[in-house]
């Protein structure tokens, strides 16, 4: 219900034959580019802030661009883009040129080939800050393009380092720093190469031997290990080095494959699938803080870079952001559905005869499915229960029997969304009521003041778009009571790692212990965690812990719950009964026990930026700084 932002998606392609070769079998010189715009577009959940594209032209001769870059803002930057891209390209003429002049001088059609989809994390907007970017130099091995799935934690450590090296940025942003300290590395790493090799040759021969030589593990291991924070980087430099290194602890996302013709890396794993028409079992999750690397001559290698941790792969991903087209989520989310039906079941007293259920679109869809199935099964227990019962008293009679087994759950569609309504020259009230008619229903399926409602959504995270359109929505219904189901735990801590999610204040699980903490007279708890979460502020890193769990540890999460549904209704504006049914923090963790990832729900940070940062966001929040994160 709620839309939250992510950052990003990403999709690199390295093609390991000359062009020709493509032409020949696919029909086409621009092969590559074409399996990017499918790359991303497929991954167009992922960012619709902006988009970039970049390419690198392997094979370009001195005097002609080969480093190409594209970027766009909005929810239409990669038809943008690609349209830029086909002109271009188109007024070329390429069917008027050998492979040999491609190879060396048509735009954007290269051998190395950067996708970007962006959701900013940071509140920054603008082109400036849209991937990839591009560090500059004369000389092709020094250049480098980056882009990447991202949020450092750190960021004013590795602001700090670069700036003593004598750097500049021009820029404070996580994106440029990490930039410049690889390419800081990177020019290091070409000194190296050139004092191995000067006293033997010069010139354009001297240039050529540090291309063919550069060590890309010696330039990330130079830098990586200071990075807190989730991460998959990718990088290319200008004389056709490849990589894409992720985090140690596998936060962020990443799938690869390759054969002896291409190598692919991507966000998520079906749109390769889908983009190559590759079986699911060839295709590669990057090791948790390994690179995927591929050098100038095409050799391919996963080199471990950082070690891999603990195993904190995002939860959140499985449950709301990654495409639930993977065999794994689809699975998953299945499960989440099925694991909240007990509670639903106690919600609505066991009676299925007076209850519809629904979901509202879209990416709910599939945890539906798996709480209609699970209901299902407890509906047949209902129905066994009744034959044996009526069996057991000699009154079944095929009449009986017929009306038993013609109990079916009541699956309807409640909600519909109509338009994307504007309500920005409304005020109040008056925009509270717009908001409420984004979603439209379906009448007549209620009986009303009789029925339930039950709606399951995949996560519950503010409130807002509860409060001010779907309760409103559904009392339309006339329904008895209301069951709003979050198939994922209440959300009650910031996310540090890419996920637009870092102000206290804006979690209506929050909001409600603070109201529970005063109602009781326990505002005390509220300065002593802001007094802890100060002196905390003075620790080492490994002697940081969560402080602000202590908001939490009073209240059970039904209490919570309660407290969230009396806020949302203090108004009177809805008749009918309402109840939240939240996903438990253990059945999450029985449904995807693959990616254990739960700081979101549970306060377990993997980092100590994280820990660090939920603190001071709590401080923030205690002393009334709105606009800090």
């Amino acid at each position: 219900m709620e839309v939250l932002k992510h950052e990003c998606g990403v999709a690199m392609i390295r093609l390991l034959k000359p062009l020709e070769y493509y032409k020949k079998k696919y029909g086409t010189y621009a092969y590559g580019i074409n399996k990017l715009y499918l790359l991303m577009e497929k991954q167009h959940n992922r960012g619709q802030e902006g988009a970039g594209v970049g390419v690198v032209k392997m094979h370009s001769q001195p005097g002609n661009e080969y480093v190409f870059r594209e970027r766009a803002l909005g929810k239409d930057a990669i038809q943008e883009i690609f349209d830029e891209i086909r002109e271009k390209v188109e007024n070329t003429h390429l069917s008027d040129h050998d492979a040999e002049w491609i190879e060396r001088y048509a735009p954007f059609i290269g051998e190395i080939y950067m996708g970007h989809l962006r959701y900013s994390t940071t509140g920054k907007s603008g082109i400036s800050y849209c991937h990839p970017f591009l560090r500059r130099n004369n000389w092709r091995s020094r250049n480098l393009l980056m882009c990447g799935n991202f949020n450092m934690t750190n960021v004013d450590s590795i602001f700090a380092e670069v700036a003593a090296c004598g750097q500049h940025p021009r820029i404070y942003s996580d994106t440029v720093v990490l930039l410049e300290q690889l390419g800081d590395a990177l020019d290091k790493e070409n000194h190296r190469i050139y004092r191995q090799y000067r006293d033997s040759m010069d010139g354009y021969r001297l240039a050529c031997q540090i291309e063919d030589n550069l060590d890309i593990r010696r330039v990330l291991a130079a830098k990586a290990p200071s990075w807190d924070g989730g991460f998959v980087i990718c990088g290319a430099t200008g004389s056709g080095d490849m990589f894409a290194l992720r985090d140690r602890h596998g936060i962020r996302p990443a799938f690869y494959y390759y054969d002896d013709e291409i190598v692919v890396l991507a966000s998520e794993r079906p749109v390769i699938q889908t983009t190559f028409n590759i079986p699911r079992r060839d295709i590669k999750e990057l090791t948790p803080g390994s690179a995927l690397i591929v050098n100038k001559a095409g050799v391919v290698s996963v080199d471990d870079i950082l070690g891999e941790a603990e195993n904190q792969r995002c939860s959140f991903e499985r449950i709301y952001f990654s495409r639930g087209s993977d065999a794994d989520i689809y699975r998953e989310r299945k499960q989440l559905g099925c694991n909240v039906v007990p509670a639903i079941m106690k919600s609505i007293d066991n009676d299925f005869s007076h209850s519809v259920f629904s979901f509202i679109p879209n990416t709910a869809e599939v945890a539906f499915i798996g709480m209609c199935t699970q209901l299902e099964k407890e509906l047949n227990k209902v129905k066994e229960a009744q034959i044996i019962q009526a069996q057991k008293s000699g009154t079944l009679t095929p009449e009986l029997l017929s009306e038993i087994m013609s109990q079916n759950l009541r699956i309807e569609k409640v909600a519909i969304k109509d338009i994307k309504l504007r309500t920005f020259i409304a005020e109040g009230e008056s925009r509270n009521d717009l908001a409420a008619h984004v979603y439209d229903v379906t009448y007549g399926i209620v009986e009303n003041g009789i029925d339930n409602v039950v709606v399951i959504d995949d996560s519950i995270v503010r409130g807002t778009t509860l409060k001010q359109s779907i309760l409103r929505m559904l009392d339309r219904l006339h329904p008895k009571k209301i069951v709003v189901v979050s198939s994922s735990p209440q959300v009650r801590y910031p996310d540090y790692y890419g996920i637009d999610m870092s102000r206290m204040g804006e979690f209506i699980a929050f909001r409600a212990a603070v109201q529970l903490l005063k109602d009781r007279g326990m505002e005390n708890v509220l300065e002593e965690t802001y007094r802890r979460c100060l002196a905390q502020e003075k620790l080492l890193d490994i002697e940081m812990v969560n402080c602000v769990k202590a908001i939490y540890a009073p209240f059970t999460q039904e209490e919570i719950s309660d407290k969230i549904v009396e806020m949302l209704t203090a108004d009177g504006s809805i008749n009918a009964e309402v109840e939240l049914v939240y996903q438990t923090l253990d059945g999450q963790r029985e449904a995807i026990p693959t990616c254990p990832g739960d700081w979101y729900f549970s306060g377990n940070y993997p980092t100590p930026g994280g820990v660090r940062l939920v603190n001071r966001a709590y401080i923030n929040y205690y002393e009334g700084n709105t606009e800090k994160r």
